[in-house]
């Protein structure tokens, strides 16, 4: 809701991954909102990185988004093989250059080995359950997703898009127009 002195809110997404057994999944719903209106329902918020080694989901504004996602492929191409410090460097470079610091986004980005959250404030956080979850019906969809990696045998993929389904249920900024990607991990 806005206020006569206020400009409409983006909103615009629900990304949630899922680390289990043998492969990382990644997925997003497609939904972009202006206000209380709906602006695109078939958005592509993951993208992959890296000749398809590196997968990374984005919510916030979107120009925001892309220009975080190509600073990150440059960091990840200068610390080949070594996404958390990649990682790491962006979040630093984001939360310290003036212009970087307004961008109005976070990230999700994973590999074969790792899983990573990145936002505006410096952090990069790795979860200790292999789920992680950004947008407006974020935390719905890591609930859900939490609760089927406990009482079902479903896998990655399965749960995320299950995970997504749900907050598409609750979050009336998350669409069931769902994209997932998977990603073999390494034994």
């Amino acid at each position: 809701m806005t206020s006569e002195n206020q400009h409409p809110i983006w909103r615009s997404t629900t990304i949630v991954s899922v680390r289990k057994d043998d492969v990382v999944a990644v997925g997003g719903d497609g939904q972009v909102t202006y206000g209380n209106t709906i602006m695109k329902s078939d958005t592509k918020k993951i993208r992959w990185m890296l000749d398809r080694r590196v997968l990374v989901g984005f919510a916030g504004s979107t120009a925001d988004a892309f220009a975080l996602m190509e600073r990150f492929e440059t960091k990840l191409k200068d610390y080949p093989g070594n996404m958390p410090r990649a990682a790491t460097e962006l979040a630093r470079d984001w939360r310290t250059d003036r212009m970087l610091r307004r961008l109005e986004a976070m990230m999700i980005a994973v590999d074969a080995e790792n899983s990573l959250l990145l936002s505006g404030q410096g952090d990069v956080v790795q979860p200790s359950d292999g789920v992680l979850g950004i947008g407006s019906g974020g935390p719905f969809a890591v609930a859900a997703a939490r609760a089927l990696l406990k009482h079902t045998n479903l896998s990655a993929g399965e749960i995320v898009r299950e995970a997504l389904t749900i907050a598409s249920d609750i979050d009336v900024y998350t669409n069931s127009n769902i994209i997932v990607e998977e990603i073999p991990c390494k034994n």
